[in-house]
């Protein structure tokens, strides 16, 4: 593998947009879109279309479908998602690249982490800067340079830009599966840690809410007669905790017990909230049935149990497919002198799904920052053209048959 004249001419584009690849972020991010900001969610979803306009593509608002949620009080909500953006070229191509990022962060409207600014050291620091409206300016950035390359035309390309991924992915959760299953190598954009190393196997993830309903009585006249729902959930938050260390690799995080009132009052409402990760589907199916056993046996008499959710992210191994993808970005990396490193991660992201749905990809090609889903959220300016032409070359080197999508997507199939 080499970088080609022509390769170089689309690297070259890449650089001649550097400030204006950084200053896009800027804006991006100083436009709140938490994953409930629903006026927040539709300002930034109007900014990326116009921008996504520019490019040779068609660009389309998908709609969401809606998901189910447990209020702290035990009712059972239907919540609906902002739009998706579907930028889509060449979808007829014998080869199909799958790129996807997200447009919503984990700050919300009230978040007093509003704006962008430039730290001492020279990073950005802001909302979203890394994680990742920086990805998505990197994204566009290489689509953008890429549509200059002469063998463009063998490789068809959809991008997916969704407004829950910091909340799960539950409305964009079938869009992702069904680009995942027809295309043949996906690039998302989660920011790469600091040095550049990527995220290579995932855990898989599973988000919980365990309603426990009791019955309200007064504590000090009557307090036979209830049945407390709090004192019943913090049993239950004793006994998933016990969960961990029982199956390699498998944890669980109890985060939030919500319920009760007065302090006069028998608690009659609770809801237990716990995620679990695991490393692989046996270890999924381990927890799974354990939680639902838990869930099935009330700590005492006069409490009822009711288990919401499940898993929304499978795990991700180093497959062949996925080895055989590492490599070959290890190589394109080594021609821009850029190291390209990998380890394992216990986050989720939108690789888990598209790799569930059987597409081969590399999820942490956004910028290099750190210390996201907090007010010190960074990202490096100079990573922003460094990771755009990454990812640019490599859609050189599948557009030249270099990098062999059918391939690894062969590869992957087998494993499914």
């Amino acid at each position: 593998m080499r970088i080609l004249i022509s390769d170089q001419a689309v690297l070259d584009h890449v650089a001649a947009r550097r400030e204006a690849i950084i200053a896009r972020t800027i804006d991006w991010a100083n436009i709140n879109s938490g994953s409930r900001n629903a006026a927040g969610l539709n300002a930034m979803l109007d900014v990326l279309e116009a921008e996504a306009r520019r490019l040779p593509a068609t660009v389309q608002r998908i709609p969401t479908q809606g998901s189910t949620t447990v209020a702290d009080d035990g009712s059972v909500r239907e919540e609906a998602h902002a739009d998706a953006l579907k930028i889509t070229a060449r979808p007829q191509a014998p080869i199909q690249v799958v790129l996807t990022g997200h447009y919503d962060t984990v700050f919300p409207a009230d978040s007093r982490f509003q704006t962008v600014t430039t730290r001492a050291d020279g990073a950005l620091n802001g909302p979203g800067v890394a994680d990742m409206k920086g990805g998505i300016s990197v994204l566009l950035a290489a689509l953008e340079a890429f549509e200059t390359h002469p063998d463009r035309h063998g490789v068809g390309w959809t991008v997916l830009l969704s407004p829950d991924e910091e909340i799960g992915s539950p409305a964009s959760a079938p869009l992702l599966a069904e680009l995942g299953a027809r295309g043949h190598v996906g690039l998302t954009y989660e920011p790469a840690l600091a040095d550049g190393t990527l995220a290579g196997a995932r855990k898989g993830s599973g988000n919980y809410h365990l309603i426990v309903t009791g019955r309200a009585a007064h504590a000090g006249r009557a307090f036979g007669e209830g049945r407390n729902a709090v004192a019943g959930a913090a049993i239950i938050a004793a006994a998933l905790h016990g969960l961990n260390g029982q199956h390699e690799g498998v944890t669980v995080n109890v985060a939030k017990i919500a319920g009760g009132g007065a302090l006069n009052v028998v608690a009659d409402n609770a809801v237990v909230r716990f995620n679990v990760r695991v490393p692989d589907k046996a270890a999924a199916d381990w927890i799974d049935a354990q939680v639902r056993a838990i869930a099935a046996t009330p700590p005492f008499e006069g409490l009822t149990l009711d288990l919401h959710g499940g898993f929304t992210r499978a795990p991700k191994p180093m497959d062949a497919a996925q080895t055989a993808l590492f490599e070959a970005v290890k190589e394109a990396g080594a021609l821009l002198g850029q190291p390209i490193a990998w380890k394992p991660s216990g986050g989720v992201c939108e690789g888990n799904n598209l790799h569930a749905a059987g597409l081969p990809n590399i999820d942490t090609l956004g910028v290099r920052g750190g210390e996201i889903h907090s007010d010190q959220e960074f990202a490096w300016p100079d990573s922003f053209v460094e990771r755009a032409q990454l990812s640019a070359l490599i859609l050189c080197k599948i557009a030249s048959g270099e990098i062999d999508a059918a391939k690894l997507k062969s590869l992957r199939m087998e494993t499914l």
